[in-house]
């Protein structure tokens, strides 16, 4: 009877993996009365169903595993017999292929070792490095360009997985960096042989020193001041050649509102767009130097980056820059209008009241003051004045000034109260400013936190996983949707500031 039963299963074993649904079915005989079916995944019991009679029993095998079925029948004597199926194995994961990266530079003629950091394995059949098939025989890397290197491997199942890594034939470049190399050297040899000359110097004035008498001035000037003097002239010798350019020339009309605030005050708008210049070149330098020292010589598209980021860095500086000054004016105006007010009621012109700001204030402020005070001394009238104080701030309680001068000065009328009524404007408006400020702050915060969030998941993320983000940047479609999510992010950041921004 044994025999009999054994033979009820449709499929005995098949213990060679495979990665299709195996189907077996179970029909006993004519002598069961009732059994009861158990599946055993991995040798952990999974399911199980009892059945009355002699009805046959189908078990679908559709997930990767080791499974059994075993099975306990009774008879009309109530007679237990207990049999077990073959072996039945599913492996239906692929297997995985781990390289040691998604892409790879080589220069015209380097051989290539395909299977270096290179791991396969599979959760069934554990390591298939040998089994790891690659087209390397079918690419040349005796020509430039772009190279997809393929690889293939399959388990014992039939599954199959496929990696690719990129790789870039550049052209080999190995003298022109050498040359590049020794010229940094040379360079670094200079520099050092210039700061022992120099200390070499400082030590021979501090040993004759006490033989010679102290001049009454001092005009020596240190390394740090002889090294600006230098950058100084060689600004001014890049914008001799900046001014000769029409585009170059109006586009350093854009900075010529950032003259005086950047601490120098002769310099002029071409002279920033030359520093921009100067800061480029810098850093094309330093990337230049980088990319040497890893053996590797960049090409014009990879100067063409930092270039235009050396180029634009210094425009975060100026425009911080020009906001805090802006700042620092729009808190000390409300003073000096009532320093000017103060200036009028004891009978005093506006000359006067300007130079009493002057006097009476320091910092941005005064400085705008006395520009102004200057330019009345040249001739230029009060509405010229105010009106270029205001080109220049481009505050709206700057223009309510000077409009309002400008139809004293025309019209006529009493200054005193027209001066009283602005600064009790003022005076309520940033008031008004301070209680907005304080109810708003936690707004603020949360809109802060808001623009960080995202930021902070990225480098989160990839602190714990370095190759989570990836295929952002190796991948066409991951570099597209690197670049919507950029544009998305800064929309974002423009919708959140219009919705909290307050015009007062």
């Amino acid at each position: 009877m044994e025999n009999l039963v054994q033979t009820g299963f449709s499929l005995d074993a098949h213990e060679k993996p495979t990665n299709q649904d195996l189907t077996v079915t179970y029909t006993p005989n004519d002598l069961v009365m009732r059994y009861t079916y158990t599946v055993l995944k991995n040798g952990v019991p999974s399911s199980s169903e009892s059945i009355d009679g002699e009805k046959p029993v189908t078990i679908v095998l559709d997930e990767s595993g080791t499974y059994q079925i075993k099975i306990e029948s009774y008879d009309y004597y109530n007679r237990k017999t207990e049999i077990e199926s073959g072996i039945y194995k599913i492996d239906k994961d692929a297997p995985v292929i781990v390289l040691g990266s998604d892409s790879l530079k080589m220069r015209v003629g380097s051989i290539l070792y395909p299977m270096a950091d290179v791991r396969a394995y599979d959760t069934q059949d554990g390591d298939l490095l040998e089994q790891v098939t690659t087209n390397v025989d079918e690419l040349n890397f005796e020509e430039i360009g772009l190279k997809k290197l393929v690889y293939t491997v399959t388990d014992s199942a039939g599954n199959t997985t496929t990696k690719t890594m990129m790789i870039n034939v550049v052209k080999d470049d190995t003298f022109g960096v050498i040359l590049i190399q020794l010229g940094i050297i040379a360079a670094l040899m200079g520099i050092i042989f210039a700061m022992l000359s120099y200390r070499r110097s400082v030590k021979l004035e501090q040993r004759i020193k006490k033989y010679s008498i102290e001049s009454l001035n001092d005009h020596s000037l240190s390394l740090f001041d002889r090294y600006y003097q230098f950058y100084a002239k060689l600004l001014k010798r890049i914008s001799k050649y900046v001014s000769k350019s029409v585009f170059l020339k109006k586009y350093s009309n854009r900075y010529d509102k950032y003259v005086g605030i950047m601490g120098d005050e002769n310099r002029t708008g071409v002279d920033f767009v030359s520093a921009k210049i100067l800061i480029a070149i810098l850093f094309v330098v330093i990337a230049i130097i980088s990319s040497t020292l890893q053996i590797e010589l960049m090409n014009s598209y990879e100067i063409v980056f930092p270039f235009l980021f050396g180029f634009f860095v210094p425009d975060i500086l100026y425009i911080s820059k020009h906001k805090l000054h802006r700042k620092h004016i729009e808190n000390d105006l409300l003073q000096a209008i009532i320093i000017m007010n103060n200036a009028f009621k004891s009978g005093r012109s506006i000359t006067q009241a300007i130079e009493l700001v002057m006097t009476e204030l320091d910092g941005a402020i005064a400085k705008e003051f006395k520009k102004m005070r200057a330019e009345l001394s040249y001739g230029l009238s009060v509405d010229v004045v105010f009106g270029r104080f205001a080109d220049r701030i481009k505050l709206e309680e700057v223009n309510y000034l000077t409009a309002s001068l400008s139809i004293l000065n025309k019209t006529g009328g009493n200054i005193i109260k027209v001066f009283s009524s602005i600064e009790e404007s003022l005076f309520n408006k940033k008031k008004l400013w301070l209680e907005l400020e304080s109810l708003t702050s936690s707004s603020k915060m949360i809109m802060y936190v808001l623009f960080c969030v995202p930021i902070l998941f990225v480098i989160f993320v990839s602190v714990i996983n370095p190759e989570y983000f990836l295929p952002f940047f190796t991948t066409p479609l991951g570099i597209m949707l690197s670049f919507l999510i950029v544009i998305l992010y800064v929309v974002y950041i423009m919708c959140v500031r219009k919705i909290m921004a307050v015009r007062m």
